[in-house]
């Protein structure tokens, strides 16, 4: 299992920021071409990638590389600059069609095969940003080399011409929908950022709801966020204690030749213990990585 609890954006024009990305606890640091890159530092951006990637990877980090959409004429330029064993995966930002994804995996295909990768190596997390995206995003989850889909709620509620609440009722369906969406095609759903970095609770409360709607993880824009995210998408430990005592006691009915059980008053069947087995493989994969 590959932990996507936890992605931080880092400006790929900011060296500074990229040095300081060596110690986050995330995930996955994503170097960001897109959206916090000026224009005027879009080459710098994508050659300061090209060297930073390597040396975070060397530093322990799983690294992704936010390009920008295909629709810029900068992608093909910037997936040349950043591929290479180093690199766990793409974002490639505002895609919405299955075809974006398409064209993507037909420019990293031979990239792959010049950094003397495997096929499918570099996975892909496109962003779901407009009304058109979210139609097609039952397709999109499903094209070659998608390992998630992530929910970006600024440009959607530009998109549909709406302004962004504190409650978040404008973007309740599409962030339900693609949650949906990834848990039908088998791949994560990871919800955008809290943009109000310096307020705590309200990003707690936000990654809860999006972890009770079936997301699996949460993009941070600043540092602060991050043990907040992981702890919101890790299982609580009395979670745990209890997927331990309806794995053990599904054990034993399974052995007495029972298809149900009652534990603590409530009916267990195989769908809670499915439930309970994915909580405890999440778990070991969390032990694996604070061990490594």
């Amino acid at each position: 299992m590959e932990l996507l609890r936890s992605l931080i954006f880092v400006p790929g024009n900011r060296p500074n920021m990229l040095e300081r990305a060596l110690g986050f606890n995330a995930d996955v640091v994503m170097v960001d071409l897109e959206d916090s890159v000026p224009p005027a530092e879009k080459v710098n951006a994508r050659e300061l990638a090209r060297e930073w990637v390597p040396r975070l990877r060397h530093a322990g980090r799983r690294v992704m590389v936010r390009v920008n959409s295909l629709d810029t004429g900068r992608t093909r330029d910037e997936l040349a600059a950043v591929i290479s064993p180093s690199l766990s995966g793409i974002s490639i930002g505002k895609a919405e069609s299955p075809w974006d994804l398409q064209e993507a995996d037909r420019i990293i295909g031979p990239l792959e095969a010049a950094a003397g990768l495997e096929p499918g190596s570099v996975k892909l997390i496109p962003w779901i940003e407009s009304a058109r995206a979210v139609m097609n995003v039952q397709q999109m989850a499903a094209a070659p080399r998608i390992v998630a889909i992530a929910f970006g709620a600024e440009d959607y509620t530009n998109d549909m011409g709406v302004p962004r609440t504190d409650g978040g009722e404008e973007v309740y369906v599409p962030r339900a929908t693609m949650a949906i969406a990834a848990r039908a095609a088998g791949i994560a759903a990871l919800d955008g950022p809290y943009v109000a970095f310096r307020d705590p609770e309200g990003l707690r409360q936000d990654a809860q709801v999006a972890r009770q709607l079936g997301y699996q993880g949460k993009f941070a824009i600043h540092p602060s966020q991050i043990d907040i995210i992981n702890e919101t998408f890790s299982p609580r430990a009395e979670e745990v204690e209890y997927a331990r005592r309806v794995v053990e006691a599904w054990s034993q009915a399974e052995a007495n030749g029972r298809g149900s059980l009652d534990l603590d008053g409530k009916m267990v069947d195989v769908p809670v213990v499915k439930r309970a087995r994915n909580l405890l493989a999440l778990v070991e994969a969390i032990s694996r990585q604070n061990g490594a």
